[in-house]
C-alpha cells in the first residue's frame, strides 16, 4: 500500500502557521475553549472541568449522539461518532475495498477522497465538477460511470473547493438510483448548512444514504476532532463500530463534551460562521469584479471556499507561491488535481478579510503588471 503525497496539507503546514493573511483556510471564524464553555450552563461547565480523562465509548458518548440525532432528526442508534469526517472516509473506503470494485468520487475534490481508495487498490472513477457548466454536480454523469462493480458513490455538498451544491430533488433521484442497485450513496456534509443561495436538506432524511459530517467546517471547531456518520443500515453500523474500535478506539472525552455544547447551541455557533461567510462573500464578489481581467471565478452556492482561476490559463502554483511572499496564502489547484485553479477561503479571516483582500489586490496588480512586461 502506498499513499500519494498529501499536497494540500504539506502546503498548508509549510505556510499557514506564520502567514499574515490565510486565505487558503476552508473553515470559519475561530473559537476558544472559553468561548464554547461560555455557551454552556453551570452544570455542563462543571462536568467539563471535573470529568475523568478515561476511554470513551467506540460509538461515542450517549449524550453527544443524542444531540446529533436531534439535530439531524434521526434515531440515536443511527449515529456513529468518529474522529472527524476523515476517519469516516477511512472506514468507508476500507469496507468498500473488494477485488475488482470501483468507487465514484468528484474531481476536483478533497485529496482523501481519491488517495484512500487508490491506496487500497480500488478503481477510482471521477465525475467532473467543471467550470464550463457552472460547477454543477451532474447526477447523470455520475450514473454513467456506474457498473456492476461499483461499491460506493460519494457526493460532497456543499463541495470543497468549488462551493457547488446538489439540489434536493437531484439527491433524491440519485438515492433511488443507488438503492435499486445496492450501491452505497455517501453524502459528505461537512459544510452543511452554510449556503449562499437555495438551502438544501441533509441526506440524513433518505433511508439508504450514508451521511458523514464533522465540526471542523460549518461549526469551525476543528480542534475537537469530532465527526459522525448517520447510517440507517444496522449491518453497516456494526461494521463502522468495529472499524473505529480498531482505528482509533474512541474520541477524546474533553472533545466530546465541547462538541455536545456546540451542537446544542448550534444556532449561535452556525450563525457566527454564516454571518462571516455571507459578509465576506459580498466583499469577494466586488473584489473579483474589480480584477476580472486577471481572475475568473464562479460564485459558490455554499460553504466557505471559492475556486478561482487565472484567465491567462497558466498553472496557479507559481501565482500562489508568489502570493506567499506578499503575506497572502492561497491553496494551489494542483492540490485538488486541477492545476489551473486555486482555492480561496473567505470565512476564516473573519473581520480581517477586507484587509486581506486589500493585500491580495495589491499582489494581483503587481502580478498582472509583471505578466504584461514579461
Amino acid at each position: 500500500m502506498q499513499l500519494k503525497p498529501f499536497l494540500l496539507d504539506a502546503w498548508l503546514d509549510q505556510y499557514e502557521h506564520d502567514i499574515e493573511f490565510n486565505l487558503a483556510a476552508s473553515t470559519g471564524p475561530t473559537w476558544t475553549v472559553n468561548d464554547i464553555l461560555a455557551l454552556a450552563d453551570d452544570e455542563t461547565r462543571h462536568r467539563f472541568l471535573n470529568h475523568n480523562l478515561v476511554y470513551g465509548r467506540p460509538a461515542g458518548a450517549d449524550s453527544l449522539r443524542k444531540a446529533i440525532a436531534e439535530m439531524q432528526s434521526v434515531p440515536v442508534e443511527s449515529v456513529q461518532i468518529v474522529t472527524g469526517a476523515s476517519e469516516a472516509l477511512v472506514a468507508l473506503m476500507w469496507l468498500a475495498a473488494e477485488p475488482g470494485a470501483n468507487v465514484i468520487i468528484p474531481l476536483p475534490g478533497f485529496t482523501t477522497f481519491s488517495a484512500l481508495p487508490e491506496s487500497l487498490g480500488l478503481e477510482t472513477r471521477f465525475y467532473r465538477v467543471r467550470r464550463e457548466n457552472g460547477f454543477r454536480i451532474d447526477p447523470d454523469e455520475i450514473k454513467r460511470l456506474v457498473d456492476s462493480k461499483t461499491k460506493l458513490i460519494l457526493v460532497n455538498s456543499p463541495h470543497n473547493p468549488t462551493g457547488a451544491t446538489i439540489g434536493d430533488a437531484e439527491m433524491e433521484a440519485l438515492h433511488d438510483f443507488t438503492a435499486k442497485r445496492g450501491i452505497q450513496l455517501v453524502s459528505d456534509e461537512v459544510y452543511h448548512p452554510i449556503y449562499h443561495g437555495k438551502q438544501t436538506k441533509s441526506a440524513a432524511r433518505l433511508p439508504h444514504a450514508t451521511v458523514i459530517a464533522d465540526l471542523s467546517k460549518a461549526f469551525s471547531i476543528a480542534g475537537v476532532r469530532t465527526g459522525w456518520m448517520i447510517e440507517h443500515d444496522a449491518k453497516r453500523r456494526q461494521q463502522y463500530w468495529t472499524a473505529r474500535a480498531y482505528f482509533s478506539v474512541c474520541n477524546t472525552t474533553t472533545g466530546e463534551i465541547l462538541s455536545e455544547i456546540a451542537i446544542r447551541k448550534r444556532d449561535a455557533v452556525l450563525a457566527k460562521t454564516q454571518e462571516a461567510a455571507s459578509r465576506n462573500l459580498k466583499l469577494l464578489e466586488r473584489f473579483m469584479a474589480d480584477h476580472r481581467d486577471v481572475l475568473g471565478w464562479i460564485p459558490p452556492q455554499g460553504g466557505m471556499t471559492a475556486f478561482p482561476w487565472l484567465v491567462s490559463g497558466e498553472s496557479d502554483r507559481r501565482f500562489c507561491q508568489a502570493a506567499t511572499e506578499h503575506g497572502v496564502l492561497l491553496a494551489p489547484g494542483d492540490c485538488f488535481d486541477v492545476p489551473s485553479h486555486f482555492r480561496l477561503g473567505f470565512a476564516a479571516a473573519g473581520d480581517n478579510f477586507s484587509k486581506a483582500l486589500d493585500r491580495f489586490g495589491a499582489f494581483v496588480k503587481s502580478w498582472s503588471a509583471k505578466m504584461v512586461t514579461a
